[in-house]
This record gives structure tokens, C-alpha cells and sequence, in this order.
């Protein structure tokens, strides 16, 4: 794998300059969602489960914005960094908390389908569904200054204190050097001897790795030594059917407030992000 340095100018990678005041909303999704055009579109069953599930409650609702297509979820300073998907609307916008207002944004030119971010120093890192293109952007100024390449597909992202941990829509997550971006090691996810596939949007919470599983309104919580899915968090139900736009405004994106010890958690195209503390299923 070579060097971010020695990759693309990412200047051709995103166009639009950050910003200070709400951006214009976007056009209307496209009806036909392109990652769901390429698997089966319908929200499975709970499956049977080995390791043990918890319910939640919620600790508080903030506002979210219907336009956004939900890849890439974090929690940093105060703010929320939020990474969306969909060809001609992706990009990464710095959102207030307590308003939705957005801080900061920067777009995607038209080609690409943008998926996770990750926050690692002074930067953010932003890749892309099958387009195998990256850019680390500088965290204060959302600009752009090194693009970065790689096989596969591009989902979740994010880190340990050592490695950036990446989601490719399968059962394995992968370890990356935070530098290059070349993976040193994986573990293949399973609940008992079930592979876990379908693993999307990640968060690395108190010595564990949070996940998303497309279509599933649970939370895989993975060991990140041996891939081993610890336990569940079953939110099924936490946004009204009523309240979602169409069949892909799936739970995606977990964020973690390590300071004050808080979760939250939202879908594409939700109107809120929710607060969670897990406990009891009832």
C-alpha cells in the first residue's frame, strides 16, 4: 500500500469549500438506492442468537435531518461528524448537537458514493462505497489533503488506540495503519459459530467494537481480539415505522462521547438521533 502522499490530489476528490451556515437541502433520493439494488432489500427477521441480548432506554432525543443519508457517524468536541452516501449528495458535514445546524460541510464531486469517517489526530478520514478512493481531510478545516486507495468496498469506519478498524459489508473487520491505510490484521465476526455478515457503520466503545448490521435493528458488540459478537443491543422499534422514509432508512450510525460516557445512535434519513443507555430487554 503506498503512502497518502503519493495518491491522487485531493482536490479532484472533494469540490464544494467547508462552510459556516446550513447548506441548501438536497434533491430528493433516487428511488432506487443503489447499495440496495445489490443485496435483497428486505428487513430480515431477528435471528436466534448465542450471545446474550439487552434492550435500551433513552436518555434524550436530538434533531437529525431527513435529507441525510446516513454512512459515517462520530462524536467529537462537542459536535457531531456525520458522513452521507448517495452519488451527488455525498459528502461530510460538522453538525451542532443540540440544532442539527450544520457547522461545517464539504461534498463529494457527483461519482462518488460516499460511507465512514473516522477521526484519528488532527484529521478526518472519509471513504467511499465501491469507488476504492479515499480522503483525509484536516479536522478544523474540513480541507482536504491526501487521498488514499484500496480494494474492496468501503463501508464503516473506526479506531482503537492503535489501528483503524473498517467494515466491507461482510463478516470480517479489518485493522489498518492509521498512516497508510495497508490492513494488518482482520477478525471474522460470528455470534456462537454464525458468521455475522452485513457488518456496516462501527463505533469502538470502552474496549469493544460497536456495529451496525444492515437491515438489523440490533447492535453487534464485538471482541476485537477474536471477532466473537459479546452481546446484543436490540433498539427494535426505537423510530416509529410512520417516521421512515422508505425501506433504507435503516438504523446506521453509532457515535460515543467518551468524556461523559454517552451513546447515540440514528438511521439514514431519521429525523433524530437518540441517546441510549443499554440495559434490561424488557
Amino acid at each position: 500500500m503506498r503512502s497518502f502522499s503519493a495518491l491522487l490530489p485531493a482536490a479532484a476528490f472533494l469540490l464544494v469549500s467547508a462552510c459556516g451556515c446550513k447548506a441548501s437541502a438536497p434533491s430528493a433520493a433516487p428511488s432506487d438506492a443503489p447499495k440496495a439494488a445489490a443485496t435483497a432489500a428486505a428487513a430480515p427477521a431477528a435471528p436466534a442468537t448465542v450471545a446474550p441480548v439487552y434492550g435500551y432506554s433513552v436518555v434524550a432525543k436530538y434533531p437529525h435531518s431527513t435529507d441525510s443519508y446516513t454512512e459515517g457517524f462520530l462524536y467529537k468536541d462537542g459536535k457531531f461528524y456525520e458522513g452521507t452516501g448517495m452519488e451527488g449528495r455525498s459528502g461530510i458535514q460538522v453538525l451542532d448537537p443540540a440544532t442539527a445546524k450544520v457547522l461545517q460541510e464539504r461534498k463529494m464531486t457527483n461519482n462518488f458514493f460516499g460511507e465512514g469517517v473516522v477521526d484519528w489526530g488532527p484529521n478526518i478520514l472519509q471513504w467511499t462505497w465501491q469507488t476504492h478512493i479515499g480522503v483525509v481531510m484536516d479536522r478544523a478545516t474540513l480541507k482536504p489533503l491526501h487521498t488514499f486507495t484500496y480494494t474492496g468496498e468501503g463501508w464503516g469506519m473506526t479506531h482503537d488506540n492503535k489501528r483503524l478498524i473498517t467494515s466491507d459489508g461482510s463478516a470480517t473487520l479489518r485493522f489498518r495503519n492509521p498512516e497508510t491505510f495497508a490492513e494488518i490484521g482482520h477478525i471474522d465476526v460470528k455470534d456462537g459459530d454464525k458468521p455475522v455478515d452485513q457488518l456496516n457503520e462501527l463505533e469502538y466503545i470502552n474496549g469493544e467494537i460497536w456495529a451496525n448490521v444492515w437491515h438489523l435493528e440490533r447492535i453487534a458488540r464485538i471482541s476485537p481480539k477474536d471477532g466473537k459478537v459479546l452481546s446484543w443491543v436490540d433498539v427494535t422499534g426505537i423510530l416509529p415505522a410512520s417516521e421512515k422514509r422508505d425501506d433504507e432508512s435503516v438504523l446506521n450510525g453509532i457515535a460515543y462521547d467518551q468524556s461523559k460516557d454517552r451513546i447515540f445512535i440514528t438511521g439514514k434519513q431519521w429525523p433524530t438521533i437518540f441517546e441510549i443507555k443499554v440495559g434490561p430487554k424488557k
